[in-house]
């Protein structure tokens, strides 16, 4: 008799085989210039049950530029594994047309001279365009938010996440998780969910004190429909107090509690779950070791790391579903469940090509409301850009090296260091600098630049342990972002080591000396988890660089060599 695994398997030979990913079959068209609104719906509907599932919005309701990463560096088991692929060995995996859309929405290659071609992507006016064909076909259809969507935006900053909720009501999500939500504060947080029409879903989110579930927030919540009993599980950011201000959040715990999420799976299956779905912010890597270790879970809808992949990883009888951020993407999930059982799947993973689709007309002037009273703040020109500005990588962009220059510049120090945070939309060579552009790659509650002082030693214990947050070989010690961007240092890395051993080589790049250990260094920085630290807000001390030259040129860092591959 026939697994449900291999029924599984056989779903996803088929997406691969025949394009029901919806990749492949619309790249040639689009090469042709021939890419329609109806290409990237088309659907072939299949069983009882449909999902749509987005994440990572980072608070972008505009369409953005937004370019892959060149490095995605897996570790240990999964390294060479989807989503740990970049550029030309992605387009491969994927079998994908070099120079197509889909390769162009996919990866980083030729991306200035394929974004010419194929516009800008995302938009929640056109997300709102495919959720609403989506429910027009299947008007049962579950709408499922990953987290990171209400904070990254000028406007969000303004109005404390505001005008993302409103849009993302008005979307008719059904149910969310969380992460950077929680960096407008305990406050803010209860004050919005008190209002949403759908579950603010944590089942690893505990009460500090007392070391218990909070009762502020579900651990599921159930959906009927198509005949099926849905059951939806919400996994926050795991590593809230380690990677963000816990001073803002103090009444919270969370952690991964994968034996809890066993105890929540077994919960609902014997409340008569006929499919379980964990709508998770751990990042794709931890999930996919919960899939490993955890029983019962059809599909794990992962968030955080920002992958998007075109075919779902199955981890034993578990589908991992990646969907991009910044509104990139939008998931579509069919799912045949029978007997109480997922016996197969098809899966679309829908570009969100700004030009193509037709931006729904009540979400558009939604957005527009909101944006508004602040339009003249947001579109004022502080600079021009000639080169291709980007923030995505293991490694530092091209957006990255300005940040860095300017903390230098404006607050005279020898060294800057910036976060790896891995959101942050990108400018075209040409194009001009707004200060909502700015935004876009700084905004956050805690964004002031300290400048104090750093001995080497310290400065290389910082990188040994972000390094160890990225390349640990146990997913469950990573957190998710990336690598310390650095301003007038330069030093090697070595992934392979373990920590303690991994950073070498720091020298001073405006002389060419080695960092002394022992010497104390002027180091400003921004993103600190520290409460109380002074200093002017870093969208001011960019703008203030980048209105000074009037035009910026930053090349991609050659500061980092990389080893250990």
């Amino acid at each position: 008799m026939i697994s449900r695994r291999a029924f599984l398997q056989a779903s996803i030979a088929a997406s691969a085989l025949y394009g029901v990913s919806g990749f492949g079959n619309w790249s040639k068209l689009a090469a042709q210039q021939r890419l329609t609104q109806d290409d990237l719906l088309r659907f072939d509907t299949f069983g009882n049950l449909s999902i749509v599932h987005i994440t990572d919005i980072h608070a972008q309701l505009k369409p953005i530029w937004f370019r892959e990463p060149e490095f995605n560096i897996g570790v240990g088991a999964v390294r060479g594994l989807p989503p740990h692929v970049v550029g030309q060995d992605f387009i491969r995996q994927f079998n994908l047309t070099p120079g197509s859309a889909d390769a162009y929405a996919l990866t980083y290659d030729d991306f200035v001279a394929l974004g010419r071609t194929y516009g800008k992507m995302g938009g929640m006016d056109r997300v709102a365009t495919v959720v609403k064909a989506i429910r027009a076909e299947r008007p049962e259809a579950i709408i499922l938010d990953g987290g990171d969507t209400w904070h990254g935006s000028m406007t969000s900053h303004l109005t404390q996440g505001q005008d993302v909720v409103d849009v993302m009501n008005a979307l008719g999500v059904e149910a969310m998780t969380s992460h950077w939500e929680w960096t407008f504060g305990t406050d803010r947080v209860l004050e919005i969910v008190e209002d949403l029409p759908f579950p603010f879903l944590g089942q690893n989110i505990f009460d500090a004190e007392w070391n218990e579930k909070s009762e502020d927030f579900p651990d599921y919540t159930w959906f009927e429909r198509g005949g099926v009993k849905v059951a939806v599980i919400g996994q926050a950011f795991p590593y809230m107090p380690i990677a963000n201000p816990g001073w803002m959040f103090p009444q919270y715990s969370f952690g991964i509690r994968d034996e809890r999420m066993q105890e929540m799976v077994n919960e609902v299956r014997g409340q008569g779950a006929d499919v379980v779905i964990v709508l998770s912010h751990n990042g794709f890597d931890v999930d996919r070791k919960m899939a490993d270790r955890v029983r019962g879970i059809d599909v794990i809808l992962t968030g955080h790391t920002h992958d998007a992949l075109p075919e779902p990883v199955l981890v034993g009888e578990t589908l991992l579903i990646a969907s991009g951020s910044h509104g990139k993407f939008v998931t579509r999930l069919d799912l045949d469940v029978r007997d109480g059982r997922l016996m197969g799947f098809r899966h679309k993973l829908i570009p969100i090509f700004a030009d193509v689709i037709t931006p729904d007309p009540e979400m558009a002037a939604l957005i527009d409301a909101g944006r508004e009273p602040f339009r003249a703040e947001l579109e004022e020109v502080i600079g021009h850009t000639d080169s291709l500005l980007y923030r995505r990588g293991n490694f530092a962009g091209t957006w990255d090296n300005l940040i860095t220059d300017a903390v230098m510049a404006e607050r005279d120090c020898e060294i800057a260091m910036s976060p790896g945070v891995r959101w942050g939309a990108s400018l075209m060579p040409g194009d001009a600098i707004t200060r909502e552009d700015i935004h876009n790659v700084t905004s956050m509650t805690y964004g002031k630049v300290y400048r104090t002082e750093m001995t080497g030693q310290t400065i290389h214990e910082i990188l040994e342990d972000v390094a160890d947050n990225l390349f640990n070989t146990d997913p469950y010690y990573q957190q998710g972002g990336d690598m310390v961007r650095l301003g007038g240092l330069a030093y090697s890395i070595d992934i392979s080591k373990p920590i303690g051993q991994r950073i070498s080589g720091l020298t001073l790049m405006r002389t060419g000396e080695a960092l002394d250990m022992g010497r104390a260094y002027t180091v400003g920085g921004w993103a600190s988890v520290n409460q109380g630290t002074e200093g002017p807000q870093i969208w001011d001390v960019v703008e203030n660089h980048i209105r000074r030259l009037g035009r910026v040129s930053a090349e991609p860092n050659a500061s980092v060599t990389v080893t250990g591959l």
